[in-house]
């Protein structure tokens, strides 16, 4: 008991000490003086991923399509905002884009960069109505082990970079991460619309391509930081490349999983099979249930013929 007392309390002292060295320019702003905010909100969301389905189970799923239009829409206003304030406000400041220290003066560039991280760091809550909006429609096999890790990790995690880096090197990923959620919600938006528009949206894949390549650019980025000895903290470094890392893996099992993989095609099929192995191609698979069925049934009737005539 007495050791659980001490590492509790060293906890509390490591946490006092931590706020020392804090962003003095950000502890007054909304969710800044406290993690707790934070964490309750987070908190909640993993509830509501829990009782959610429940909520839902024996009632018909929502459409909200005029819902997701506009949340979506709203997503990539917020997201071209950040994208444009950091990338207008690090080029004012002459950021460096290979090592680039936290500037905690009150520099209006630099409390830009740092109220542009702030609103990323919102945008990462807001997100969690992705996953509310799954539950509502009862898209429950869209709620997967990396859409779950990535939001609940994202929004939780960025409340430490603001609090303690809401500037340097901190831009750089965040600046990149927000031009990739202007297409990905772009793309949401405009399957919103329905199968009018959706049949054009040939690109989904290479949204995927494109958040694999931005986390290997983010470890080669943060190794380079690394091998210059960049004066920025060299801990968030390594817990970056190994928070990369984890994508890079669950985003390829995804990529590989869903573009990659084929399922195994039986040269020999029975037409109801041929059915049901082509069911996402309508069109195909009932023009093969039909044409397998009729050679069998006149191949048959010659079979019986010729039984008759060798009995005659």
């Amino acid at each position: 008991m007495d050791i659980i007392k001490h590492i509790i309390n060293d906890t509390v002292q490591f946490y006092k000490w931590s706020l020392t060295i804090a962003d003095k320019r950000v502890e007054r702003w909304p969710l800044m003086d406290s993690p707790l905010p934070t964490l309750a909100i987070s908190s909640s969301y993993l509830l509501f991923l829990w009782l959610g389905p429940r909520f839902m189970q024996g009632r018909e799923p929502l459409q909200l399509r005029k819902t997701l239009i506009l949340y979506n829409f709203s997503m990539v206003v917020l997201n071209f905002f950040i994208f444009k304030e950091l990338f207008l406000a690090a080029r004012a400041a002459n950021y460096s884009y290979i090592c680039q220290p936290v500037d905690y003066s009150d520099d209006p560039n630099e409390v830009r960069v740092a109220a542009a991280l702030w609103w990323y760091f919102i945008s990462k809550g807001v997100e969690y109505l992705d996953t509310v909006f799954f539950i509502l429609r009862k898209k429950f096999n869209q709620i997967s082990f990396l859409h779950v890790y990535h939001h609940c990790t994202m929004f939780t995690l960025w409340w430490i970079g603001i609090k303690w880096v809401a500037g340097g090197q901190s831009f750089f990923g965040a600046h990149m991460n927000a031009a990739i959620h202007v297409l990905m919600y772009l793309y949401y938006g405009l399957a919103a619309f329905g199968p009018k528009i959706q049949k054009y949206l040939w690109w989904k894949k290479y949204l995927t391509i494109i958040q694999m390549i931005q986390f290997h650019v983010t470890i080669g980025h943060t190794a380079l930081s690394l091998y210059s000895d960049c004066p920025f903290p060299k801990w968030m470094h390594w817990c970056l490349i190994g928070y990369a890392l984890t994508f890079i893996i669950l985003f390829g099992n995804f990529y590989y999983q869903t573009y990659r993989r084929q399922p195994r095609r039986e040269t020999t099929a029975k037409p109801g099979k041929a059915l049901h192995n082509g069911a996402s191609n309508g069109a195909l698979s009932s023009s093969n249930g039909k044409t397998d069925e009729k050679p069998a049934a006149s191949e048959s009737g010659r079979r019986r013929r010729k039984g008759r005539a060798k009995r005659d």
